[in-house]
């Protein structure tokens, strides 16, 4: 296939399409989670309230990409299954991706709970109490989500094979 004027091979062209997705997704999962944090108040408006919603579903989507990607880089486009599952940063990596997923749950369902009142003209009413816990829930994903590219950069030359 030609791209550009160059060659490709078309697996090569599917490999770099896999991986620019995983990429992709990662940096508007990051993306998100930084609008959230950014745009959490006390009582938002309706535009708010509604930009928030919208983020977290893009966030949800992005994370889905993110982790469908990342099985198909494992599976078909990478190193091979051995290489990953062989590594236990690999699995660190996993478990902190598991962990930051968990967490939006909270953040996911409070925003879902905020299109019901949204979705009859009114506000959702939003307390200091619950900015405060969802600031740190995302915080805490922020962390995590910014650890994952640096285990990632590790396993990738090869720290953690014997």
């Amino acid at each position: 296939m030609i791209v550009l004027g160059f060659v490709l091979p078309v697996d090569l062209l599917k490999s770099a399409s896999v991986a620019y997705i995983h990429y992709l997704s990662f940096m508007i999962c990051f993306g998100a989670l930084i609008y959230e944090r950014i745009s959490l108040k006390v009582n938002p408006s309706r535009k708010e309230a509604i930009s928030m919603v919208v983020a977290d579903i893009i966030y949800g989507i992005a994370g889905i990409a993110l982790l469908i990607s990342g099985i198909y880089r494992v599976i078909k486009f990478g190193q091979g299954s051995e290489f990953y599952t062989q590594n236990p940063i690999f699995w660190t990596k996993i478990v902190v991706f598991a962990l930051v997923g968990s967490l939006s749950l909270y953040p996911t369902i409070t925003y879902v709970l905020w299109a019901i009142p949204l979705s009859k003209g009114n506000l959702p009413e939003v307390t200091g109490n619950l900015v405060s816990r969802l600031r740190l829930i995302i915080n805490v994903e922020l962390v995590g989500f910014a650890s994952i590219p640096f285990l990632a950069t590790l396993m990738a030359r090869g720290v953690g094979l014997s």
